[in-house]
């Protein structure tokens, strides 16, 4: 059995991770640098589902499998859905994918997390390629535009000695508080200030002509498009100053320079819109195909490999789904009772569902209503494979302990094809399948084959090759005075994993006492929580961070216009005690 695995968890940072004595440590490779994320470094602190139950009752594991083949076929297919997560980012967890839709069931498609940007990202420069870490490191000035990487990216922080450092947030973060830099910005504001700082480049003529000209040559339409923005109105409205877009201009002029974003900054339904406007000003400084330049936000983790799971379904959207019209329904690695949005319409619709599956690792809202509950195994006790959205490694996830506690989505999905006679391959040769996308590199990582180094070196993957500027946008600007609800990630928690929040945030100035208990309410929904104060945070917002309970009571399960995204920021909310 091996010693060295990789992390599960569906974050930025990936970790290798070390196994000694039953303790996790992180491995001493450039990326992993010795040191753990917070939540893998007290990932077994956290107590996981041990045993089957089936209507409160714990049974065996052989029984809990027999039932759930009882269930399916107790209904017809078409009554029948796959709802699955990234609880764990492994690879091998799409092999349920591929058991359902064979069997004739429904799937998801959509997405609770950053498929707006990706959609603006992918209209603008034809893919979503990843700027990894590694060209992050090589960059001169780092822009942080609405991600804090204290929280969701930790290994970042050491290669950030001697930048420059920018920081673009509606709360001061803690690597706001030492920038060089910091636009505390209005929420829903980062389409206007990307506009305003292509416009301002391009009157000060700080943009790169020989690259907009081979690559972007319809800049100069996107120019006229800018000119649209009324300036003093605009820039009131985002709270931000001529000033500041200068300072900005000064700092990264003729500089190294990465904008790392988080996907805060694409919670709304033009979602797409924003991350192509960042886009666009990254294209104006030329950032794209040269070393230490570009724009990280979560690249497309899958980008290279073939998926031999992939089974044409019938799929529905994974941010609004009616699970009334189904008789059962198979939840795998998601807690949709918490996540999803507009809760209170989830928890009336799942209640009409005769079967309810949870396959996981976690007590939680959803395992609370499921009939029957099958524990998963972690992976620290299967073999997987994994990508990453933040650099362009193939991980190998190996087995390090042994465990009688739950069973693999493999081993589930194995018994379940044997008893429906579905075609499957063996676990063996379907890992094997996924480490021939992998390419060995001088310093023994193993990386996706194909994958460029430094992103669009050639140009972008449009028809052209040439970046796809904005032609129109129709941004709303929030004009009612009620306030901006933020649902960043925890420092404590991975959504609804591990140490979950119980508090709202907000500025003292607001009137509320520390510990007093309020009611926020929106046009779905109302929520009570104890106040925290948080003088880092603007007055005009409340902050309640992903996972903590009942958050979503309060948010629309609309979709973004373009990336069938959750929109969990465009929920104005009111205070009232």
């Amino acid at each position: 059995m091996n010693d060295i695995t990789a992390c599960s968890l569906d974050c930025y940072d990936t970790c290798t991770i070390a196994y000694k004595d039953g303790k996790l440590e992180g491995a001493k490779d450039w990326h992993t640098q010795g040191f753990l994320c917070p939540h893998m470094n007290h990932y077994d602190k956290y107590e996981t589902i041990t045993a089957p139950r089936y209507k409160g009752e714990e049974i065996s594991l052989q029984r809990a499998l027999e039932l759930l083949k009882e269930m399916l076929l107790s209904c017809k297919k078409d009554e029948i859905l796959h709802y699955r997560g990234n609880g764990n980012f492994g690879l091998m967890q799409e092999v349920s994918d591929h058991f359902f839709a064979s069997f004739g069931a429904t799937l998801t498609d959509g997405n609770l997390c950053d498929g707006a940007g990706e959609a603006g990202i992918i209209e603008g420069r034809g893919s979503n390629k990843n700027m990894p870490f590694s060209e992050i490191k090589k960059s001169e000035v780092v822009i942080f535009w609405g991600r804090n990487p204290h929280t969701t990216s930790s290994h970042l922080l050491p290669l950030l000695k001697d930048k420059t450092i920018i920081v673009i947030d509606p709360v001061k973060t803690k690597i706001a508080k030492t920038a060089d830099l910091h636009i505390q910005i209005k929420p829903r504001g980062d389409f206007y200030l990307a506009m305003m700082l292509s416009r301002f480049l391009h009157i000060e003529h700080g943009y790169d002509e020989e690259f907009l000209q081979n690559y972007a040559s319809e800049y100069q339409d996107f120019y006229e498009l800018t000119q649209t923005i009324r300036i003093k109105a605009t820039l009131e409205n985002i709270d931000v100053t001529l000033g500041q877009i200068g300072k900005v201009l000064e700092l990264i002029r003729g500089k190294k320079v990465a904008i790392v974003c988080g996907v805060g900054i694409q919670k709304y339904s033009d979602g797409a819109d924003i991350m192509r406007a960042i886009d666009a000003f990254a294209v104006y400084l030329g950032l794209f195909g040269k070393e230490g330049c570009g724009v990280a936000y979560l690249g497309h983790s899958k980008e290279k490999i073939v998926s031999p799971f992939y089974t044409k379904a019938k799929r529905i959207s994974k941010v609004n789904t009616d699970f009334a019209k189904f008789k059962t329904v198979f939840i795998q690695g998601a807690n949709p009772l918490s996540q999803m949005p507009d809760t209170l319409r989830v928890k009336e619709s799942l209640s009409q569902v005769e079967n309810v599956v949870y396959f996981g690792l976690y007590e939680n809202e959803t395992s609370d209503r499921a009939d029957l509950i099958i524990p998963a195994k972690s992976f620290l006790y299967k073999n997987d494979i994994r990508t990453s959205y933040a650099n362009n490694f193939l991980l190998n996830m190996n087995k390090v302990a042994q465990s009688d506690v739950g069973i693999s989505e493999y081993n589930l999905s194995a018994y379940l094809c044997k008893e429906f006679t579905v075609e499957l391959q063996s676990e063996e040769e379907y890992l094997k399948h996924f480490k021939n996308h992998g390419v060995q590199k001088i310093d023994g990582s193993l990386q996706v084959e194909g994958i460029e180094e430094i992103p669009y070196a050639e140009g972008f993957d449009t028809d052209d090759g040439e970046f796809v500027f904005l032609e129109e946008f129709d941004t709303d600007s929030n004009p009612d005075d009620r306030l901006f609800l933020i649902t960043p990630k925890s420092p404590h928690s991975l959504n609804s994993q591990f140490k979950r929040e119980k508090s709202v945030y907000l500025n003292s100035s607001l009137g509320f006492d520390e510990g007093e208990r309020i009611t926020v309410s929106s046009s779905n929904g109302t929520l009570s929580l104890e106040v925290k104060h948080n003088d880092d945070l603007r007055p005009d917002c409340v902050l309640i961070y992903s996972g903590t309970a009942g958050v979503n009571n309060l948010t629309s399960s609309k979709h973004s216009l373009d990336g069938k995204n959750a929109i969990y920021q465009e929920n104005k909310v009111e205070i009232n005690r």
